[in-house]
């Protein structure tokens, strides 16, 4: 069964007090009335506000969780017959990737980063279509585009073009109208070339 999905990502240690796990709900609410549903790591944080957003908007709440030792296992929000655990991370990453129509990246730590950079890899290499990643938080990203711009560009380890994989912002607005501008003139389908 394929339905359209948008994957978020961000820390398991974002609480529900911060201004981040808000910001995950409101965008997951809007991604639902947008007619996608939500796919996230299932665990707590930004994942759990995620999922909630896009429950309590009647959309569809999708959760991959891992099998980690201190982690406490899926949220609540995250639909039972959606939910799926995974022994290997890798496995898990081709999942977020293959069933998401864009990526939206919300401050996080190593785990998020490597959903990030591994999924901004297969776009750079044309391994799975082009999709739109969003990073949410200026102030949080910045830094790390300011080195990829002043640091990777300048050396040539990247493209400039490939600056052009991401799109930065404080406004879940712009985030979701970015979205819906590249599949108002696409037709998305689950990705990778098999």
């Amino acid at each position: 069964m394929f339905f359209e999905c948008i994957s978020i990502f961000g820390s398991a240690r974002t609480d529900p007090s911060d201004k981040y796990y808000k910001l995950a709900e409101e965008i997951s609410s809007k991604i639902v009335k947008s007619g996608y549903g939500v796919i996230t790591g299932g665990g707590f944080g930004i994942m759990e506000a995620a999922n909630k957003g896009a429950q309590e908007s009647g959309g569809k709440s999708v959760g991959l969780g891992i099998e980690l030792p201190h982690e406490q296992g899926i949220n609540q929000y995250v639909q039972k017959e959606f939910a799926l655990n995974f022994d290997y991370f890798f496995v898990r990453k081709v999942m977020f990737i293959k069933y998401s129509q864009a990526l939206i990246v919300f401050p996080g730590g190593f785990g998020t980063m490597d959903e990030l950079f591994e999924s901004l890899t297969l776009v750079q290499t044309q391994k799975v279509s082009t999709i739109p990643i969003i990073l949410i938080g200026v102030g949080y990203w910045s830094g790390l585009v300011s080195w990829i711009e002043e640091t990777m560009i300048t050396h040539g380890t990247i493209s400039e073009k490939d600056r052009e994989l991401f799109y930065l912002t404080d406004s879940i607005e712009d985030g979701v109208a970015k979205i819906r501008s590249m599949y108002e003139r696409e037709e998305p389908m689950p990705n990778f070339y098999f």
